[in-house]
C-alpha cells in the first residue's frame, strides 16, 4: 500500500503516463498559460501546478465520447510559476499534496536524467539548489542586518549630538581616535558634540540641559513618526516583532504579502527607526522576520522551493535561524531557536541547511563589522573569573525573578494588546505610537541608565570594572588605584547608580508592556536582557557587599580569598539577563546557545542552564505559554502547537460536521451529475473541497477534490474541449458505469474528471479519539479529515474544528479565529 504522503495527494499517474500524455513541453507550456489565465488575469493553479492534455488515442466509441482532464506537475516545465495564487490568503497549506508533488517532480527530474545530457545537468543543478538558495539567504540577511545595525547605532546617537568632523560616524566611531568614548554624553570626545554645543552653549548650566532634553525628545518623536507613518501607508505587516506570525506560517499557513518585498524594506527601515527613537524595543526579533523575507523573496528564483509551498518552508526555517544568527551573532544559537521555537517541520535535511545558512549569515556580518570591535558578538566580555557551587542559589533565585518577570510580564501585555486590538484604542495606531514615544522619552532622559541605548546599558551591566573605568557601577573604595585584582568596598558612586537601575528597572518593564505590540517594528529580546541584566547587576552588587563586609564569616570564608574577586556582579547580570528572557519567551536549549554566543562566556554555562530551567518553569506555572504563543492566539492564527496535550476524552463524532441542526455536508457523486450541478454546486459553497460518494442514496465514499482544481478543471474543458456543454454527465471515477454502450448521437459527451480526485483521502471513525485526531493533524500536517462509519461518509473535521474545539475547552472565544 502507498504511503499516506503520496496517496492523500490527488492522483496524476506516474512520469512515464505523464510524458506519454504530451507531445512537447511548448505544448504543454501553451495550454497552463492559457488555463492559469482568466480575463487576462492570474487565477492560480491545481495543487499539481498546472493541466494534462487529453488522451489522443481512443479505441472505443466510449472513450471517444469522454474528455478525460487531469492534472501535471508545472514545476518539470519551466511554465508559469503559479505558486503564488495555488493557496487563498489565510489558508493553510496541504503538506502530503505538497510533498507528493515534490516526489512526482523528483521522479521526472531522474527520468530525464537519464534521457540526455541536458537532463543530467538539470538534475545535477537541481540537487545542489537547496544549498545554494540558502547560501544566497544568508548573504542577503547578513547583508541587510549590516545595514541596520550601522543604521541604527548612527541614528541612535543623532538623538544626542553629531561628529561635526565627519557626520556619517556615530559617536563611538567619532571618538575611537581620542580614546575616550563614554556611555553617557558628559564622556565623550572633543569631536562629538551635543546638540546644545552646536548652537553655541558648551556651558553645563541649566539651559544646555533643557535644550538637550527638548531635541532627545523631538528627535525621539520624528523618528517614531517616520516609523509609524512608513508602516501605515506602505507595509502594514511591518509591525511587530514577525516571530508569532513566523511560527504560524512555519506551520503552514498562508499570510500574502507578509513575507513580500515591501515589508523588508520596509521592516529594514521602519527597525532602524523604531530603535533610534529611545522606544523600549530591540531590532533583534524583527531580524527574524526579515531574514525571513529574504528567504520568501530568494525561494522564488528556485522553482523547487518557491512553486512547492511544503519545501519553501524549510528555507524559510534556514532563513529564521540565518535571523538570530545575524541579530545575535549567534549561529548555533540560530539553529536551535529555529529547532526548538521557529520550525513546525524540521527534517534532518533542513537541520544541515539551517546550520550552512546561518554560518554563511554570520560570515558575513563579520565581514560587515556592525560592532566594530573585531568580534562578532554583541556584547562580549572580557573577563573569565570563576564561579561556587555556593552561588547556585542566587543564581536560582535569579531564575525565580526571570519566572515571574516573563509571566507578569505576559499578561499585562496580552490584557494591553487586547484593548488595542478590539478598543478604540487601535483606531489611531499613529496618535497611540507619538504617545508611547512622548512618555517614553519624557522619563528617560533624566536617568542616564534609560537614556543611553539598550544595548549600550546591558553591554555596561554585563562588564567588569576595569582601572579606567570611571562610570557610578565602579566607584569603589580601593587602597590604591591598581589595585583591581579583589573586591573593595562600595563608594557612594555605586550606592546612587543601584538607585537609578532600580528605578530603571520598573520603568523599563512598564513601558515595554505598552510598546510591544504598537504599530513600529519591535523585537522584546533586548528589553527583556535589559530588565534581567539589572535585576542582576543589583544582586550581584548587593552579594559582592556583603561578602566585603563578611569576607571571614560562612559561606564567603569558603570560596572569598583576599586579593582575588569574591562576586562577579557582571556576570549575576548575564545570569538575570538569561532568566529574564527566558521567562517570556520560554526558550530553553537555544537561550543558553544565544547567551554563551551573545558573551563568549563558555565557561558559565552551567548557572546559565540553572537559570534557564528555571524560569522556565517558575514561568509556566504561572502562565503556561511564552510571549509569542500567546501572541498567536491573540491574534486567532491557526496554530497547532506541538507542545500541548490534550487530555479530554472527546471522540470525532464530537467535533465532526456537520452537527445536529446544521445544514447537511454538501456532496459530489460519483457518476450522476451534470457539469451544470457542479458548477452550481462551485458557486453555492464556501468550502476548501468537496467528497465523493457513491450516489444520493449511497453515502460510502469514493474520494475527495479541492475546489480549486474542480473549478480550474471544468473551465478549462469547456474552454478546450469540443462538445462540453453544462447538460454534459461528470464522472470522478475511471469506469463509467454504462457499461461499454455507444453514447447516442443526441448525448453530449461526458467529462472524466478522475484525475483531479484524491482516491485515498485521510479518513478517521467516528470512534477515533481525539487525541489521535489531533496528532495526525499536527505529525501529517492535514488540512482536513472525513469521517467515516463502516465505509460511509458522515462528516468532515477541518483544522478549524480541532482549534475551536480545543479553544471552546479552555473556555476561550472560538469565533476569533483567523483561517480559511
Amino acid at each position: 500500500m502507498t504511503s499516506p504522503a503520496t496517496t492523500s495527494s490527488f492522483i496524476v499517474g506516474s512520469g512515464a503516463d505523464w510524458a506519454a500524455a504530451i507531445e512537447s513541453d511548448d505544448e504543454l507550456e501553451a495550454i497552463e498559460t492559457d488555463a492559469l489565465v482568466n480575463n487576462g488575469e492570474s487565477v492560480g493553479q491545481f495543487w499539481g501546478g498546472g493541466t494534462s492534455l487529453p488522451m489522443r488515442q481512443r479505441k472505443s466509441q466510449q472513450q471517444r465520447s469522454t474528455v478525460t482532464v487531469g492534472v501535471a506537475d508545472v514545476d518539470l516545465t519551466g511554465g508559469q510559476d503559479g505558486a503564488e495564487h495555488q493557496y487563498a490568503d489565510f489558508d493553510t497549506i496541504d503538506w502530503l499534496r505538497d510533498i507528493g508533488r515534490h516526489r512526482r517532480r523528483n521522479r521526472e527530474v531522474q527520468r530525464r536524467r537519464r534521457v540526455n545530457y541536458r537532463g543530467r545537468l538539470a538534475a545535477a543543478f537541481d540537487s545542489v539548489s537547496g544549498w545554494l538558495c540558502v547560501g544566497l539567504i544568508a548573504v542577503a540577511a547578513g547583508l541587510v542586518a549590516g545595514v541596520v545595525d550601522i543604521g541604527t547605532n548612527w541614528m541612535s546617537d543623532l538623538r544626542s549630538g553629531i561628529c561635526v568632523e565627519a557626520f556619517w560616524f556615530n559617536k563611538e566611531q567619532c571618538c575611537w581616535s581620542a580614546n575616550d568614548t563614554g556611555f553617557d554624553d558628559e564622556q565623550a570626545c572633543a569631536q562629538w558634540y551635543t546638540w546644545a554645543e552646536l548652537v553655541g552653549n558648551k556651558n553645563k548650566d541649566a539651559g544646555a540641559y533643557i535644550l538637550r532634553y527638548v531635541l532627545y525628545v523631538f528627535w525621539s518623536l520624528l523618528f517614531a513618526l517616520l516609523a509609524a507613518m512608513l508602516v501605515r501607508m506602505f507595509a502594514p505587516y511591518a509591525c511587530g516583532s514577525g516571530i508569532p506570525e513566523i511560527k504560524t506560517i512555519l506551520s503552514g499557513f498562508i499570510i500574502r504579502g507578509y513575507l513580500g518585498k515591501w515589508t523588508l524594506l520596509i521592516k529594514s527601515v521602519g527597525i532602524m527607526l523604531s530603535v533610534s527613537s529611545g522606544l523600549s524595543l530591540g531590532k533583534e526579533g524583527p531580524m527574524v522576520h526579515m531574514a525571513s523575507c529574504c528567504g520568501n523573496i530568494i525561494a522564488h528564483l528556485f522553482p523547487k522551493y518557491g512553486r512547492n509551498e511544503a519545501k519553501k518552508r524549510e528555507v524559510l526555517s534556514a532563513a529564521a535561524a540565518a535571523g538570530v544568527s545575524i541579530a545575535f551573532g549567534a549561529p548555533l544559537g540560530g539553529v536551535l531557536f529555529s529547532l526548538e521555537e521557529a520550525s513546525y517541520y524540521f527534517p534532518l535535511k533542513t537541520l544541515w541547511r539551517s546550520f550552512f545558512c546561518s554560518m554563511v549569515a554570520a560570515s558575513v556580518l563579520k565581514l560587515v563589522n556592525p560592532f566594530g570591535n573585531d568580534h562578532l558578538v554583541l556584547f562580549y566580555i572580557e573577563y573569565n573569573s570563576t564561579w561556587s557551587v555556593l552561588e547556585i542559589g542566587p543564581f536560582i533565585l535569579l531564575g525565580i525573578v526571570g519566572g515571574v518577570f516573563g509571566a507578569a510580564f505576559i499578561r499585562a501585555n496580552v490584557w494591553v494588546c487586547r484593548q488595542r486590538k478590539f478598543g478604540r484604542l487601535g483606531q489611531f495606531p499613529v496618535a497611540e505610537v507619538l504617545a508611547v514615544t512622548c512618555v517614553t522619552a519624557l522619563l528617560a532622559f533624566p536617568n542616564p541608565y534609560t537614556r543611553m541605548n539598550t544595548s549600550q546599558l546591558i553591554k555596561l551591566l554585563f562588564s567588569k570594572c576595569g582601572p579606567e573605568d570611571v562610570n557610578e557601577l565602579c566607584d569603589y573604595k580601593r587602597n590604591t588605584t591598581n589595585d583591581f585584582s579583589g573586591s573593595a568596598p562600595a563608594g557612594p558612586g555605586i550606592y546612587s547608580a543601584m538607585w537609578k537601575l532600580l528605578l530603571a528597572f520598573g520603568f523599563k518593564i512598564i513601558v515595554t508592556i505598552f510598546t510591544f505590540g504598537i504599530k513600529v517594528p519591535s523585537g522584546l529580546f533586548i528589553p527583556s536582557l535589559a530588565v534581567g541584566a539589572i535585576a542582576g547587576r543589583v544582586l550581584g552588587n548587593l552579594l559582592e557587599q556583603v561578602a566585603v563586609s563578611n569576607m571571614e564569616a560562612f559561606p564567603f570564608r569558603l570560596f572569598c580569598r583576599v586579593g582575588q574577586p569574591c562576586i562577579n556582579s557582571g556576570l549575576y547580570a548575564m545570569i538575570g539577563a538569561a532568566a529574564a528572557l527566558g521567562g517570556v519567551t520560554r526558550m530553553t536549549l537555544s537561550l543558553v546557545a544565544i547567551m554563551l554566543e551573545l558573551t563568549g562566556g563558555l565557561q558559565y554555562i552551567v548557572p546559565l542552564m540553572i537559570a534557564a530551567v528555571t524560569s522556565k518553569c517558575v514561568g509556566e506555572a504561572i502562565t503556561k505559554h511564552g510571549i509569542y504563543e500567546e501572541h498567536v492566539r491573540l491574534n486567532g492564527y491557526p496554530f497547532l502547537d506541538n507542545k500541548d496535550e490534550f487530555t479530554h476524552t472527546t471522540i470525532a463524532a464530537d467535533i465532526m460536521r456537520p452537527r445536529p441542526g446544521e445544514p447537511a455536508l454538501k456532496l459530489l457523486y460519483q457518476d450522476s451529475m451534470t457539469v451544470e450541478a457542479v458548477e452550481r454546486l462551485l458557486t453555492n459553497s464556501d468550502v476548501n473541497g468537496f467528497p465523493i460518494v457513491v450516489s444520493e442514496h449511497s453515502h460510502y465514499l469514493v474520494g475527495f477534490v479541492t475546489k480549486q482544481e474542480l473549478a480550474l478543471a471544468i473551465e478549462y474543458s469547456r474552454k478546450h474541449e469540443d462538445g462540453i456543454v453544462s447538460e454534459s454527465l461528470v464522472y470522478f471515477t475511471e469506469r463509467l458505469t454504462h457499461g461499454g454502450d455507444a453514447r447516442r448521437s443526441d448525448q453530449p459527451p461526458e467529462l472524466k474528471l478522475r484525475r483531479v480526485v484524491d482516491l485515498s483521502p485521510i479518513t478517521v471513525t467516528d470512534q477515533t479519539p481525539m487525541e489521535v485526531v489531533l496528532e495526525m493533524f499536527r505529525k501529517l500536517g492535514l488540512r482536513q479529515t472525513l469521517v467515516t462509519h463502516n465505509g460511509r461518509l458522515l462528516g468532515i473535521i477541518t483544522r478549524k474544528d480541532v482549534l475551536r474545539h480545543i479553544e471552546y475547552l479552555h473556555n476561550i472565544d472560538p469565533h476569533n479565529l483567523l483561517f480559511n
